[in-house]
């Protein structure tokens, strides 16, 4: 039952990533939008993709499964965590390309997915491990919806945004 919860929100999350990849040029996919000439500080494509990345990983070890496969780099650790400022890449020199953050975030989200829909209700009740989102998040079960939903969809915002400015449109 809060399986369900949790994966109508990422359904809709993944959903919506993917069309707003839609027409997206790769060469211009780490640039950050221009207004009169001036760059804007916004989180461009590569780096949402690339910092979304890394939170599936810690859902499925939370649920017992192995995140081997989408466990994030170092190198993602450093360009992506929370802490890092999105910069400028014009010339595809600081960050990995489109491709691969997009590959990366698609593989990690499916994995979590499948971790979500074979936990148990009673994983979902567990007090949060994590102590700095815990008076956020009291739960494991609210803070993967978060990490699946609300978290993917806030930075779908800046997407949407960093498309318009660039000329795209909405997706």
């Amino acid at each position: 039952m809060i399986a369900s919860i949790i994966l109508q929100s990422a359904a809709l999350s993944l959903g919506y990533s993917e069309r707003l990849l839609k027409d997206i040029a790769p060469e211009t996919a780490a640039q950050m939008p221009q207004v009169d000439g001036k760059a804007i500080q916004a989180n461009h494509p590569t780096f949402i993709f690339g910092h979304l990345s890394l939170y599936p990983s810690r859902i499925v070890v939370d649920l017992g499964g192995d995140a081997t496969p989408i466990q994030p780099t170092d190198a993602y650790q450093t360009h992506f965590s929370p802490q890092a400022t999105c910069q400028d890449d014009p010339n595809g020199n600081v960050y990995p390309t489109l491709d691969e953050v997009t590959s990366r975030y698609f593989a990690a989200m499916k994995l979590a997915i499948a971790a979500i829909e074979a936990a148990e209700d009673s994983a979902f009740a567990v007090e949060n491990p994590n102590e700095r989102m815990r008076a956020k998040f009291a739960t494991k079960g609210s803070m993967h919806n978060f990490y699946l939903g609300g978290h993917v969809m806030i930075h779908m915002g800046q997407l949407s945004t960093w498309r318009r400015v660039m000329g795209l449109g909405p997706a």
